[in-house]
């Protein structure tokens, strides 16, 4: 009777602790997984981030192009003006 008892009281024991243990356990793996998460979705602002930051100096150096060759247009149009104007 007494090894009955006595397994009892380690099944009352043992169960609960390795209950705890295990939902500690748990609980450590989804905080990981939740740290890897937010890890790979930094790194996925940082990379759309860099790209726009490329596609905004490559948009910046076209409408500086542009400006410059809209300024060259708009100076042959004034010679050309200039010279129907004396044609007339």
């Amino acid at each position: 009777m007494p090894q009955t008892t006595e397994s009892i009281f380690l099944a009352a024991f043992f169960f609960p602790s390795a209950a705890a243990v295990l939902v500690f356990f748990m609980k450590y793996v989804s905080a990981v997984l939740q740290a890897r998460v937010r890890l790979a979705q930094d790194e996925a602002y940082r990379e759309i981030a860099q790209k726009s930051s490329i596609a905004q100096s490559e948009t910046t150096t076209a409408l500086v192009s542009f400006g410059a060759t809209l300024t060259d247009i708009q100076t042959r149009l004034a010679v050309v003006e200039k010279i129907l104007k004396q044609v007339e």
